[in-house]
């Protein structure tokens, strides 16, 4: 039924195309961001044909013959449009472990896209890996979100600290430069748990400069000095925090209270779904950060999950 092939180079166009129009695609899936860091990752991307049209994409690595939904994403799983059935998909997976256990893979780890970045509902992948892969919940993290239509009421705490952010003088803006950011968060990864940020600041950069429109960074300053900062990503209707952070000065002045009221309150208050802060928790899961998420429901934030899968091929 499906035409099962690896991801090469020369069909970059398809692929980006086909994420665009996807019905569960976002930017993170377009080759000029996943390819960024393709030095660290075996590629086993997997594109679908069904009737020569191509049907859907798995963003994918291979790692000692596992099979992963991309290592280097947040979240991965069956990229699929409009015209996705859910019968279709059953098969599809059925044909995926023929091939995949042809080529010597043994096993799949799976992170689905949450619920929050579908343009349209778009789980017809779980239930394929309930009835055909018999597939084990093996990881679930929380992260915090605001329903934007709708939101929540900040907490009294979040609102004294956005006001006294402006009495003390600290003011917001948007940037293209993310140097001074960087560094403060570097500084805070390093000082508190010994790593540098996911990213350098030449990769943030690139892909910024990739996707202007799809990755925003705004700064909060006290005399023109950057004491704190986000990084947005902007996937459709969903507003995702891919970096939060303040110095010392930041946190006392509640720079970040003050980011965050310019943000949720003005820019992205109309026009978007849903906020979304990342996750609060390690160890797939099984740590949550108490005191981080209390800040993110302090602004209104509740619980989603991101779930990974596992199963053998």
């Amino acid at each position: 039924m499906f035409d099962i092939r690896r991801y090469n180079d020369s069909c970059i166009n398809e692929w980006n195309d086909f994420v665009k129009q996807s019905k569960n695609g976002t930017f993170l899936f377009d080759r000029r961001y996943m390819d960024y860091h393709r030095d660290r990752f075996e590629d086993y991307s997997i594109m679908f044909y069904k009737e020569n049209k191509l049907y859907a994409l798995l963003p994918a690595n291979l790692r000692e013959n596992v099979l992963y939904s991309h290592q280097g994403l947040t979240y991965g799983g069956l990229v699929m449009n409009e015209l996705t059935t859910a019968s279709d998909v059953l098969h599809l997976f059925e044909e995926l472990n023929v091939f995949l256990k042809a080529n010597g893979v043994s096993r799949v780890v799976y992170k689905s896209v949450p619920h929050i970045y579908h343009a349209i509902p778009s789980e017809e992948d779980l239930y394929a890996l309930f009835v055909v892969c018999k597939a084990s919940l093996i990881a679930r993290d929380i992260s915090s979100c605001i329903a934007l239509h709708d939101p929540l009421k900040w907490r009294r705490d979040r609102h004294y600290g956005a006001n006294k952010a402006k009495t003390n003088g600290i003011t917001v803006e948007r940037s293209n430069d993310l140097s001074a950011f960087h560094k403060v968060l570097d500084d805070n990864l390093m000082g508190k748990y010994g790593v540098h940020p996911v990213h350098s600041l030449s990769e943030i950069q690139l892909l910024k400069n990739n996707f202007p429109d799809n990755i925003v960074h705004y700064v909060a300053k006290k005399d023109g000095e950057v004491i704190g900062g986000t990084v947005l990503y902007v996937c459709g209707q969903t507003v995702h925090a891919q970096y939060i952070s303040a110095t010392a000065e930041g946190k006392h002045l509640h720079a970040i209270d003050a980011i965050y009221r310019r943000i949720l309150c003005e820019d992205y208050s109309e026009g978007y779904k849903y906020f979304d802060f990342g996750k609060s928790t390690e160890d797939g899961g099984l740590y949550l950060n108490e005191t981080l998420i209390a800040q993110k429901e302090g602004f209104g934030g509740r619980g989603i999950c991101y779930d990974t899968y596992e199963w053998k091929v």
